[in-house]
């Protein structure tokens, strides 16, 4: 074999394997970017720091920085890590593991350099000047299974109501007639969307083995009772409306036929 036709070969061997490595990097820079995109979107079940935008705009937002991390002094909040199917570098936090003890000068949201966690929801404006208001915070909603609670039970436990931090308020204790027994009461936890910050110290401190009561975003704990419907009585619901269009007032009547009447219109009544 001549030496033209050695480096012809060896030119040619050199040209494959480029292409094949070629090929192999392409394949696997496309799988670690599907799997990017894939934990980018994933986890809606995630818990965002106090101050925390609506998700989409708080993704956009972060910087993966780990500022608000470091600032957490409970070692609260975490950053996302690969496999964990969770939006990279973000971070979140886990209240049956360590909740948000709803530090008073919030010392994860003023670190943050772009306003993915802001001041806005979190802080009030007393004589001229801007105060903190860790209370106004809306992590997310507690949410009660009353199957696996013990309260709904019968068994008298106020966990959850003693743990939170606005006691009274964000969480109320409900008094039932136990008809079981006939003697006792039901102490009863019930949650209010309008007061609980999402701290989670609650499911922190549920008794049982898998927590009756944990955390949600709101937008997971909450449903949307739309533009259809309305409680006329509440001034806050009316504001709600109040700026979309196309609405319509319906009122029903009042019937003005007397109940033997209104019963006996199919002639249920006759003899």
């Amino acid at each position: 074999m001549s030496n033209q036709t050695k480096r012809t070969i060896t030119e040619r061997r050199k040209f494959l394997s480029l292409m094949a490595q070629s090929v192999g990097l392409s394949a696997l820079g496309g799988m670690v970017w599907t799997g990017y995109l894939v934990e980018a979107k994933a986890a809606p079940l995630l818990l965002r720091p106090p101050g925390a935008r609506a998700e989409a705009d708080f993704l956009k937002l972060c910087i993966r920085c780990g500022q608000c991390v470091a600032a957490c002094p409970y070692d609260t909040l975490m950053l996302a890590t690969p496999g964990t199917q969770k939006p990279l570098g973000t971070p979140y936090f886990i209240p049956r593991d360590t909740p948000c003890y709803m530090c008073v000068d919030i010392p994860c949201m003023p670190v943050c350099p772009t306003g993915a966690l802001s001041e806005e929801g979190i802080s009030v404006i007393e004589k001229g000047e801007k105060q903190w208001a860790i209370e106004k915070a809306r992590m997310g909603l507690a949410v009660v299974d009353m199957e696996s609670c013990i309260a709904y039970w019968g068994i008298q436990c106020d966990a959850c109501y003693r743990a939170c931090p606005v006691m009274d308020s964000a969480i109320k204790l409900e008094y039932r007639r136990n008809e079981r027994t006939g003697k006792h009461a039901y102490l009863i936890p019930v949650v209010s969307s309008d007061a609980c910050t999402g701290c989670g110290l609650c499911e922190r401190a549920c008794v049982t083995e898998k927590p009756a009561i944990f955390v949600r975003p709101h937008a997971l704990a909450q449903g949307d009772v739309g533009k259809h419907y309305i409680k006329g009585w509440d001034a806050k619901d009316v504001q709600r409306v109040e700026h979309l269009e196309g609405l319509e007032t319906t009122v029903t009547n009042r019937s003005k036929l007397s109940p033997q009447q209104y019963l006996n219109e199919g002639g249920l009544l006759d003899d």
